[in-house]
């Protein structure tokens, strides 16, 4: 007789690592305590400070696992991407499939840029989140050159608006609680790249 498969239980940290993601996007940094954190992980309130050494270290990770998310949804749809195009579009998908996730209270727009709408102009955090954005557009930039070799300037400029219209688009979309303003932004990028 052999002994039933079981699941691990996730660690403390990666229960209050969840709980945090989950309530940060709920209700906002601000609006999240650490009481409701801990009380959703179902740990004891010293466990977070065992794992994390303060809320602002728990909201850091929140941040870089948040840009982890997008990253790991990019990465598989520019895996089945043939060409720089498609590679281009596939930003818009991995945006489209983070609007389409199952939140709890449904879709409130990027969970990056509500984050750093919270913190301090300072913030190492907000630091983060430009950085998430600064590689959004590199990496728009870097299939745009695939397109348009020996033009940087011109690459420059299109990712910039690509960009642009992709944030936009996410703004719209946090606003109105569905990915239909990226699916339109991505139609519109599409357009753009066949008359190149």
């Amino acid at each position: 007789m052999t002994a039933p498969n079981k699941t691990p239980k996730p660690s403390a940290h990666d229960r209050l690592l969840g709980a945090a993601m989950a309530l940060f996007y709920n209700h906002g940094i601000n609006g999240t305590g650490i009481d409701a954190i801990v009380e959703r992980a179902g740990v004891a309130k010293k466990s977070l400070y065992n794992n994390f050494s303060s809320k602002a270290d728990l909201v850091n990770q929140y941040l870089k696992a948040r840009h982890g998310e997008w990253l790991g949804l990019y990465e598989t749809r520019a895996a089945a991407a043939q060409t720089p195009n498609q590679r281009i579009l596939a930003v818009f998908d991995a945006y489209q499939d983070h609007a389409e996730f199952a939140y709890e209270r449904g879709f409130r727009g990027c969970g990056l840029l509500n984050a750093a709408a919270e913190l301090e102009t300072a913030d190492i955090g907000r630091a983060a989140v430009r950085r998430h954005k600064e590689q959004v557009e590199s990496i728009l930039a870097h299939h745009l050159s695939d397109l348009l070799p020996n033009q940087p300037d011109r690459v420059v400029n299109l990712a910039a608006m690509i960009a642009f219209l992709l944030e936009g688009a996410m703004v719209r979309a946090g606003l109105e609680g569905s990915s239909a303003r990226v699916i339109t932004a991505r139609a519109m990028v599409y357009d753009m790249l066949e008359g190149l």
